[in-house]
């Protein structure tokens, strides 16, 4: 069987279940096909207040811990926030060669451009084990500091193949020196046993939503990329036009507050803050909903807009990342991002259309298990199997 190591920064921790949880739900499927183990590098900083990176939380996970149904090892490595970005691939691969040197897997399969992909790579050449790089998103669009972008595009280039979440995305690392026969898009999947179609009337009943609303659901992290506060302002456009509007945002973030304030007044009777939901509960939202907006001005392979269509709702949605690849004008529609009165017209248009929901929940109907099982036969093509 396939021996597989995956390396990366994004995996669940007690403290956050949901971390890294699209990388988990791959990896636990590709348990099925080969012998697996997670390795987990984690940058540890000095106790000083005034030092941490504003994004830091200070976790510690028992080495003992590890998610339901895979093998995961988290690696601690010592190091300064952004005065060490140039030597975390460093620190972080010479923290996981002495484990590869234990195991010596088939391949590596590693998330994360820089700094654990370069770290990889890093230690895979000591031992003559073959790369798999997976970039998720921002690794590619916001490398960092030019010297980390510079060992970004180096990782690209010397891996034995890359895998992207995205066509858009493949693009871009191309340009950045990837090998354009060794890149690949594996487009995210969706709990298919999760998201599917289900009655709107039930759910509406369950959730406290009147059944003559006309609802628009935004599920993410409430932060200015996301462009929650476009959807508030063509929210506010809406009302004039739309009876019964009813805006709901699951999710939290940074921007709660200042959100919360925007939507005072006469917009405040039409907007639910629901907060962060678990999938289960999310997919109970979709079901309620109308139409399923994702307004952000920069985008990977967004998951959100993968569930809303599994479960068979139309989705608005800026035409940015990946986006495109998704939502096609028999699934939902496309604006330009940060344009409220662009996204106004395009959630008027939707909310008064008749759609289909069994025709969108067909358009992309994608389990872990296809991703899965796409990856590893990557992995299998870099081991020369």
């Amino acid at each position: 069987m396939l021996q597989i190591a995956v390396i990366t920064p994004l995996f669940p921790i007690p403290q956050e279940p949901h971390r890294g949880i699209f990388i988990y739900r791959t990896v636990r499927e590709l348990t099925r096909l080969a012998e697996v183990q997670v390795y987990c590098p984690v940058a540890v900083y000095p106790e000083w207040n005034w030092l941490k990176p504003r994004s830091y939380h200070s976790y510690r996970v028992d080495e003992n811990y590890s998610p339901a149904g895979v093998e995961a090892k988290y690696l601690e490595y010592r190091t300064l926030p952004v005065a060490g970005r140039p030597v975390n691939g460093l620190l972080s691969g010479r923290k996981l060669l002495p484990w590869l040197r234990k195991r010596t897997p088939d391949v590596l399969l590693a998330y994360w451009i820089y700094p654990e992909g370069w770290g990889a790579l890093w230690a895979a050449r000591r031992l003559g084990i073959p790369v798999v790089l997976g970039a998720r998103g921002s690794d590619l669009r916001l490398p960092g500091d030019p010297l980390s972008a510079r060992l970004a595009r180096s990782a690209l280039r010397r891996a034995s193949f890359l895998i992207t979440v995205s066509e858009d995305l493949r693009r871009l690392a191309i340009q950045m020196g990837a090998a354009a026969e060794r890149t690949h898009s594996i487009p995210n999947g969706c709990e298919l046993s999760v998201f599917h179609p289900a009655d709107r009337s039930r759910a509406r009943l369950e959730l406290g939503l009147k059944p003559e609303s006309r609802v628009v659901l935004f599920v993410g992290r409430l932060v200015e990329v996301k462009g929650v506060r476009e959807l508030l302002r063509a929210a506010r456009l809406l009302l004039a036009q739309q009876a019964g509007l009813e805006v709901v945002l699951v999710g939290e973030g940074p921007l709660r507050r200042p959100l919360e304030e925007q939507a005072a007044g006469e917009l405040a009777a039409h907007v639910r803050f629901a907060g962060p939901q678990k999938p289960e509960a999310v997919a109970r939202w979709m079901a309620a909903a109308d139409v399923v907006c994702l307004p952000s001005h920069s985008e990977g392979c967004p998951n959100v807009v993968i569930e809303a269509l599994a479960c068979g709702r139309p989705v608005v949605a800026s035409r940015v990342g990946g986006i495109p690849e998704l939502v096609n004008s028999n699934c939902g529609i496309l604006t330009p991002p940060q344009d409220p009165e662009a996204l106004a017209a395009a959630l008027h248009e939707a909310l008064n259309r008749a759609w289909e929901t069994d025709f969108i929940a067909g358009q992309f109907r994608r389990g872990w298990d296809q991703v899965a099982a796409e990856t590893y036969q990557i992995c299998r093509r870099a081991a020369g199997l």
